[in-house]
């Protein structure tokens, strides 16, 4: 991350996921997710898309993003997760196993030294 001029606690906001951008609420499921910054993180610009992956097992949504690719192909490994103000994603009330509904399509990713 150094490399990246990147450090913990370095902030972005992104859309969680990018297949979901014109939504006001979205649906996320276990699995893959490609988000897409919506400000610019270090090196990395606006719109630049992120790869991560979604669990929804717990009390909140939790989203790692582990690569970013630039505009012009290259991917680059990178640890953040996705965040609201107060710390998790929180899924509104009712969700099913599995899927997690979130009220927002945009958060906060945090740079992380490693994922716990």
């Amino acid at each position: 991350m150094k490399l990246l001029n990147l450090h913990p606690g370095d902030t972005a906001f992104v859309v969680l996921d990018a297949n979901k951008e014109r939504l006001e609420s979205i649906t996320l499921t276990d699995g893959p997710v490609e988000g897409r910054l919506s400000s610019q993180l270090g090196p990395f610009p606006e719109r630049t898309l992120l790869y991560g992956h979604v669990w929804t097992g717990g009390p909140d949504v939790v989203i790692r993003y582990y690569e970013a690719r630039y505009q012009g192909g290259e991917r680059v490994p990178i640890c953040a997760v996705a965040r609201e103000s107060q710390g998790g994603l929180t899924k509104q009330e009712g969700s099913r196993p599995g899927v997690a509904v979130i009220e927002d399509v945009y958060a906060v990713i945090a740079i992380v030294d490693a994922f716990r």
